[in-house]
């Protein structure tokens, strides 16, 4: 009985020591980084705040990157998302267009979905239109990024998708 006490107490000191943690990453371009505000006011510091509210203690990681296309997201999955990862906000963003990139935008969109998926990492899509909605709601900073409000009414929207891939209470 001795032993199984002292087994337990380690168990237990281990897990607080290092805690289970989840891990979010937010794959994209300039609204993914957040332009026009500062890193705390970008959506994937607002989005982790309101993670931590719910109990999550894992960190939400901001793999954007201004100016970046489907292209250079493809290319650069595996850095961008580590080992441990469960889930990514995919923001694939315009740039492709804007930039005259000769890609397949929606055949890379496609690979990178596929090559996280085949991880068991669950995807979450951050589509043009819901910043575009935004923007006409007046959370427009530019005509392109969103304000600090704009961003959080983006982390707020995504938030029940996040938590219940996580496993987290929807509400």
């Amino acid at each position: 009985m001795r032993r199984l006490r002292i087994l337990w107490l380690a168990l237990a000191t281990v897990a607080v020591a290092f805690p289970a943690t989840a891990q979010v990453v937010c794959l994209g371009a300039s609204n993914t980084v957040g332009k026009s505000v500062s890193t705390q006011d970008a959506y994937p510091a607002q989005l982790e705040a309101m993670l931590r509210a719910k109990g999550y203690t894992g960190h939400v990681a901001n793999e954007g990157i201004s100016g970046d296309t489907t292209w250079g997201m493809l290319s650069r999955l595996d850095r961008a998302v580590p080992v441990g990862t469960r889930v990514v906000l995919l923001q694939p963003g315009g740039n492709d267009a804007q930039r005259g990139v000769p890609a397949d935008r929606e055949g890379n969109v496609a690979q990178i979905v596929e090559r996280l998926k085949a991880r068991q990492i669950a995807v979450v899509m951050v589509a043009n239109s819901r910043y575009i909605a935004l923007i006409q709601q007046g959370f427009g900073a530019d005509g392109i990024h969103l304000t600090a409000a704009g961003y959080h009414q983006l982390a707020a929207q995504l938030l029940p998708e996040v938590a219940r891939a996580l496993g987290l209470p929807a509400n």
